[in-house]
């Protein structure tokens, strides 16, 4: 098997003995070539050109973020446009090997490998010897003309804002905890104005709602972790259906204080609630609003915008796991 290993050399949770140590363990099981990452949107580029060059799988030891810049990269090079051009299948891309090295790992942790990246090079490599994939669903999200996959998660109000304030945290030299995201959550909480939603849902198969605040679109379950504890406000939600949606119409204290008790942890009933609008297993749906606002995929905060279309991908990815 042809392999190449797509390395983020500033991954969170690991450090040069660590990746070195993957690295030779997976070099002596495939044939592999390794890169770094040095930019934005260069891991994309790198499991493009994988692609393109014939090789069977591509690993990545990274973050979320990387990721999903990996998995765009092996599924399509649309670019701009909102629809994929690529017209192979999942079983003719090459296969995606998940190595978590980011602060959540959410992804990784959803399909079940360990925490520590070093133990998941080694789940990785007991799927290669045995040959076991699994073909996992995805979403994709549309706004101004552009269009990206995303693997777990995708948002729109306060919680994109709060990623938001943490990459910028990141940028000035603050690591990416489970820590500074509760408490920039808390401190942008109470700066927030809570007075006037700005979303709206609608969808061909969907109930319209107005006068919504957040949105949290999710393609499995957990959407995150608050260390080693999951967060759950779209507990049904897999790889294997479509996508699910909670939003909040409220974001007052009394929603929030009897929000956020039924959504951490593990979950097997949907959070109930006055203020609530909850999708499951949809193909499809669009989140409009009246003024920019923020938005998220797959913890990767994109900017502001007034209009975004999900949209469920069945089977769009082999993973070796």
């Amino acid at each position: 098997m042809r392999a190449l290993l797509l390395v983020n050399p500033k991954a969170t949770t690991t450090n040069q003995r660590t990746r070195d140590v993957i690295i030779r363990a997976l070099g002596a099981s495939v044939d592999l070539t390794v890169e770094e990452t040095g930019y934005r949107g260069h891991a994309a580029l790198l499991s493009r050109k994988a692609r393109e060059s014939g090789y069977d799988a591509v690993a990545v030891l990274g973050g979320d973020g990387t990721i999903n810049e990996a998995v765009n990269g092996l599924l399509d090079d649309a670019g701009d446009s909102p629809e994929p051009r690529d017209p192979r299948t999942s079983a003719d891309r090459p296969a995606l090997l998940v190595i978590p090295g980011g602060s959540a790992n959410v992804f990784a942790r959803a399909l079940g490998l360990p925490n520590s990246p070093v133990e998941a090079a080694g789940a990785v490599l007991e799927a290669l010897r045995e040959g076991r994939r699994r073909t996992v669903g995805l979403g994709r999200a549309s706004w101004n003309g552009e269009s990206r996959h995303f693997t777990f998660c995708g948002g729109m109000g306060y919680d994109a804002e709060v990623i938001r304030a943490v990459e910028g945290l990141r940028g000035t030299g603050y690591r990416a905890t489970p820590a500074r995201y509760v408490n920039t959550a808390l401190r942008h909480y109470l700066s927030t104005d809570r007075r006037r939603p700005a979303m709206s849902l609608e969808g061909p198969e969907v109930p319209s709602a107005e006068g919504i605040f957040l949105a949290i679109v999710s393609n499995t379950s957990p959407w995150s972790y608050v260390g080693s504890r999951p967060v759950c406000p779209t507990p049904w939600a897999s790889f294997e259906t479509g996508l699910d949606m909670l939003g909040l119409r409220r974001l007052g204290l009394p929603t929030m204080l009897d929000l956020v008790p039924q959504i951490l942890g593990r979950r097997e009933t949907l959070p109930i609630g006055r203020h609530l609008v909850q999708l499951h297993d949809e193909g499809e749906f669009t989140l409009t609003a009246e003024r920019p606002v923020a938005f998220q995929l797959d913890g990767d905060y994109l900017g502001e915008t007034e209009r975004v279309t999900f949209r469920s991908i069945p089977d769009a990815l082999q993973v070796l796991v």
